[in-house]
């Protein structure tokens, strides 16, 4: 699939499927109840847009000419910028509105078949009952039964006329019950200060907290810390008798500055989204049909996984591309013999390294004598000759906790250390702590650590990496800071940054989205289908 077709397909995203169907329109607007024969509930994020950026008015390189990495970039942002339009509006009544919106099954059948496809026509319209006359809107669709603990994900068609075609596949037996996009991606674009860095600076037993971030706009003295080869930048304002190397520590805070207007800042009042909306109490009856559909290539990387990927049926995680065999306690410890495996990233990887040693209880916590939930876990098996450890990644790493900067560097570097080979596995995610600041900064990281990786593939073609997308998160976190939008815009961008690489995918979007976890750190019965998923490429 070309960037260009991946990156044009309108924003897809999610549906409740539940003994009645949801499907959250997570917009601002009233998320009221529509329920259709599947008992579709449809909540929408709107947003809006009214200026245009490219990059941000500080670069954090020297102006010079576009180097590769920038080009891309910049390409990307284009692409983006042509998905995401400017959509002002004069009032509220002109945006879009769940309550007025309908919901309509095409076709529908009093029986159908497992496999089948069910469509659904949304029709979107604002305050007024006007169908709108264009798309853009931010959907998450999903369709669940709590009587079989099943869920999956739906796809969504925007044809940017203000009608949505929302299709899932039936995976199981049973009765199955634009402004604001717009605005978020322009707030998102305008700066770097929603996130205040403090820096400590350490000397003896003296030390200094001064101001630092990914750009700073001063003419006092500066450290920086800059990476030519990949073009991160991260600055401190120096602190006086103490040199740049004394920074040991750094703490973040949220900032109280939005670079939305109060009227677009009305779209994500919390009593706005997330309601549910309904109609119709109807279920969908699905049946075999006799057919049977058994998938005999066994899970591995390199595989480009569909959306939707799988579905959860009785709490599992059943994937619709691949083989993948559910794994007990013997058979994860045969597959975790001899191996060397590194989980770089933020804390939903620090989850699985809490989480296997209750599966392997031979596991052990090997103690670096480093203190705080942020420093590095070691994991270890002497008999089994198994070693796995967590590493956070570095700037920008979001958090009111102070955490140390010793041993601490990009995911590139981390990378770039590892000799590789058929026994090592490494997993990567990123993006919940880049959700505040510009895009180009994220754009930044994922063409380096693709970088990264083909050099490790050259010296070590056998190593397996998979890389694991977000969690979707909260749905009434700060919209505008670390809202879902922003998540799903870095969906789409690692899609494409990695689409023809010999990786394997854990689409924990996809999967957060089909459990309806809606929190940033998921269960741990999500989090032992994850990392099952991770044993079945690497094993």
């Amino acid at each position: 699939m070309s960037s260009n077709t991946m990156l044009q397909k309108t924003l897809l995203i999610l549906i409740s499927f539940s003994v009645v169907t949801w499907m959250i329109f997570i917009i601002s607007q009233n998320f009221t109840k529509l329920w259709s024969a599947l008992s579709l509930s449809i909540s929408v994020h709107y947003w809006n847009n009214s200026t245009k950026y490219l990059f941000p008015k500080t670069s954090l390189i020297p102006l010079k000419p576009l180097t590769e990495t920038e080009l891309r970039i910049k390409e990307i942002i284009e692409k983006l910028d042509q998905q995401i339009p400017p959509r002002p509006f004069t009032h509220v009544n002109t945006t879009t509105s769940a309550t007025h919106s309908t919901a309509t099954i095409l076709n529908p059948r009093d029986m159908y078949c497992r496999g089948d496809q069910l469509n659904i026509l949304l029709e979107v319209r604002d305050h007024l009952g006007r169908r709108k006359q264009y798309g853009g809107d931010f959907l998450r669709a999903r369709m669940s039964s709590p009587a079989l603990m099943a869920g999956a994900s739906g796809k969504i068609m925007d044809f940017n006329n203000g009608t949505y075609l929302v299709s899932f596949t039936l995976f199981w037996e049973g009765q199955e019950i634009s402004e604001g996009a717009s605005a978020l991606w322009r707030a998102r674009n305008q700066g770097y200060n929603k996130i205040i860095f403090k820096g400590k600076f350490v000397n003896g037993t003296s030390h200094v907290f001064t101001e630092c971030g990914l750009t700073l706009n001063s003419s006092a003295e500066l450290c920086e810390y800059l990476d030519d080869r990949d073009q991160e930048a991260f600055y401190c304002m120096k602190p006086q008798h103490m040199p740049c190397e004394a920074l040991t520590y750094m703490t973040t805070r949220n900032r109280e500055v939005s670079y939305l207007t109060d009227k677009e800042n009305s779209l994500f009042h919390r009593s706005k989204v997330g309601v549910e909306m309904m109609k119709y109490r109807k279920h969908i009856d699905v049946t075999n049909c006799n057919k049977s559909e058994k998938i005999e290539e066994k899970c591995q990387v390199g595989m480009k996984p569909p959306v939707p990927g799988g579905y959860t049926l009785q709490g599992k995680w059943i994937t619709t591309f691949c083989n993948q065999v559910q794994l007990d306690t013997i058979k994860i410890n045969g597959c975790l013999k001899g191996k060397l495996i590194y989980l770089l990233g933020d804390s939903t990887l620090r989850q699985w390294i809490y989480y296997l040693p209750k599966v392997v209880k031979t596991l052990k916590f090997f103690d670096l004598h480093e203190t705080g939930i942020f420093k590095k876990h070691v994991l270890l098996d002497a008999e089994r000759h198994t070693q796995i450890q967590w590493k956070k990644h570095s700037y920008p790493f979001v958090t009111f906790q102070l955490y140390s900067l010793i041993d601490h560097d990009y995911i590139p570097r981390e990378i770039d250390r590892l000799s590789g080979d058929k026994n090592t596995a490494i997993v990567i995610t990123f993006g919940q702590h880049f959700r505040p600041f510009p895009i180009d900064i994220f754009i930044r990281r994922a063409i380096g650590v693709r970088k990264a990786i083909e050099r490790l593939f050259l010296r070590s073609p056998t190593t397996k990496v998979i890389i694991k997308t977000e969690n979707i998160r909260e749905m009434h976190i700060e919209t505008e800071r670390f809202g879902d939008f922003h998540g799903y815009i870095h969906y789409l961008i690692m899609k494409d940054i990695f689409k023809d690489l010999n990786v394997g995918i854990i689409d924990a979007w996809d999967m957060t989205i089909a459990y309806g976890t809606d929190t940033i750190h998921p269960p741990d019965h999500v989090i032992g289908n994850q990392i099952n998923m991770f044993l079945n490429y690497i094993c």
